[in-house]
């Protein structure tokens, strides 16, 4: 039986060690806060993030990190994008030799411009090979009712995928192997990006074509960037690239949609933050993936306005205007 450890109490953490354990994983559950920890283990809820929601018994928590790795073949992170450096130096010394180091991460870290995968290699120290990253149209309330969805596992080595694969597969759960680890976190990050253009989009009142041109584009978008960065065009055809960005952009269960349609309706960034109990990752990755794309001189006109929009001030009739009044670019391959 593989063992398995996942960072993060939050409700896609809780909800993979859901998946594990009833995949019959060995899993443990480690959390910071210890009254979330005690009602995992004594009420098998996770109530401020997944009230309602029955987890396995078998699914234990745990405030001690070394104790949670003891032995652990997978140690999943699901913490948010920006916060993974500090807390992986906190927790690398008790990492266990050859443990594979999965990612549930969307982001791209602000300063470095790094994905999650490489912030994990550099901390850790360790090979590509020992580093999985699971993404998908993943949308958490679905999963936590046991909903049939599918994902991607993606790992250069495709053993390691397979193992992987193996620890979470549920009849209602599927998952596909890929060894483009580029292409899925990069589907992964920016998708929130273009999620909150649609958001901004829906709030403002306007119609399904401008969200299906925002969606279009927005695929365009990642597609470039990642073919800079060495990915597989054909990644973003499928469930980490075009499935999960429909997913994002058009369910109201989506954080960055919701996010972005509350700025579209008017609110101050201020209040959305406030009003948002939940990390919208793309709130920050936007600024660090535009920033990946003036480096690598990829044109992304959607994300500079999300950046506009979220952080310098720009309004969102601003963006809408900037975007609709750029000059025409022949299309190539639909993209």
């Amino acid at each position: 039986m593989s063992k398995a450890v996942v960072f993060g109490t939050g409700s896609w953490g809780t909800t993979f060690a859901m998946i594990l354990a009833e995949a019959g994983t060995d899993t443990a559950l480690w959390g910071r806060r210890a009254e979330v920890v005690e009602a995992i283990n004594d009420r098998h809820e996770n109530p401020e993030y997944l009230p309602g929601v029955k987890l396995p018994e078998t699914l234990r928590a745990t405030t001690d990190p070394v104790a949670a790795m003891d032995g652990a073949d997978f140690v999943v992170l699901a913490v948010p994008a920006q916060t993974l450096r500090g807390n992986l130096d906190e927790w690398k010394d008790a990492i266990p030799p050859g443990a594979v180091l999965v990612s549930l991460m969307k982001g791209v870290e602000l300063g470095t411009g790094k994905r999650m995968s490489e912030v994990i290699c550099e901390v850790a120290e360790v090979p590509e090979s020992r580093v999985a990253v699971v993404s998908g149209p993943n949308l958490v309330p679905e999963l936590a009712r046991r909903q049939p969805a599918a994902a991607v596992v993606a790992c250069t080595d495709e053993a390691v995928a397979g193992r992987l694969q193996d620890a979470c597969h549920l009849p209602w759960f599927r998952t596909y192997t890929n060894t483009d680890v580029v292409g899925v976190e990069l589907g992964g990050a920016v998708k929130n990006v273009i999620a909150l253009a649609v958001g901004v989009a829906a709030g403002m009142g306007l119609g399904d074509n401008i969200r299906a041109t925002l969606i279009t584009r927005g695929l365009a978008e990642i597609a470039r960037l990642g073919g800079a960065l060495g990915a597989d065009q054909h990644t973003f055809a499928g469930l980490a690239g075009m499935g999960d960005l429909i997913a994002t952009c058009t369910s109201p269960l989506s954080r960055n949609r919701t996010f972005g349609e509350n700025l579209g309706r008017g609110m101050t960034l201020a209040e959305v933050v406030a009003a948002t109990k939940q990390t919208a990752e793309g709130v920050k990755s936007c600024e660090s993936v535009l920033e990946l794309a003036r480096k690598h001189d990829v044109e992304m006109p959607i994300t500079e306005v999300v950046v506009g929009v979220v952080h310098d001030g720009l309004t969102p009739s601003e963006a809408a205007l900037l975007l609709m009044s750029r000059s025409p670019k022949p299309e190539r391959y639909g993209l």
